[in-house]
């Protein structure tokens, strides 16, 4: 067990809570239709769940939209599977400091992106992609509710029953994205 590793990750919410007050970023005002690029901020201790991220890539290619993904990977190796994947880039333990916060120029580079969507896929509430989606300038952020102080984060929030997988996550947020700002969706009610 690491030293002190509770104490480090309240150290960490702490310093991550005070950081992302300043963020400055746009608002998003558009729908589905306006978006052109998605990031993915992922927790890759589920490989298993890649499958469902590499189809919701393929949809949204097929849409003309751009996905970047980024993953963490809490050991210091990739398992085979999530490497040489060109819209695909992962942390590892090896790539926070001692609170836990991600310092690595991958990250940096996704919080600096500036994406019309950010999805973030944290089950576990995983402190370094907390760090990334609460820092990044993404115009829209989508969550998963849960019941810790995490509200601060997202602009949208999905309250999923515990055996839902990210396959009904994606669904759930293309239904609601396609909603936001449609004048279909407006029409008929």
């Amino acid at each position: 067990m690491e030293l002190f590793k509770k104490l480090r990750i309240k150290r960490g919410r702490y310093i991550l809570r005070k950081k992302a007050d300043y963020v400055k970023r746009n608002k998003f005002k558009g729908n589905l239709t306006d978006v052109k690029l998605i990031g993915i901020v992922w927790d890759a201790t589920r490989a298993s769940d890649f499958q469902y991220l590499a189809q919701f890539h393929q949809k949204m290619q097929e849409r003309g939209v751009e996905v970047k993904i980024l993953g963490f990977y809490p050991d210091k190796l990739l398992p085979d599977c999530l490497t040489a994947i060109r819209y695909l880039t992962c942390i590892k333990k090896n790539d926070l400091n001692f609170f836990y916060l991600p310092v690595s120029e991958e990250a940096e580079n996704f919080i600096k992106t500036p994406f019309d969507v950010l999805i973030d896929i944290n089950f576990n509430d995983l402190l370094p992609l907390q760090y990334i989606t609460a820092m990044s300038v993404a115009s829209l952020k989508i969550g998963l509710f849960n019941e810790g102080d995490n509200s601060y984060l997202y602009d949208m929030m999905f309250d999923l029953n515990k055996n839902s997988n990210v396959n009904e996550y994606f669904e759930h947020i293309l239904y609601y994205l396609e909603m936001i700002n449609n004048p279909t969706f407006i029409k008929n009610e």
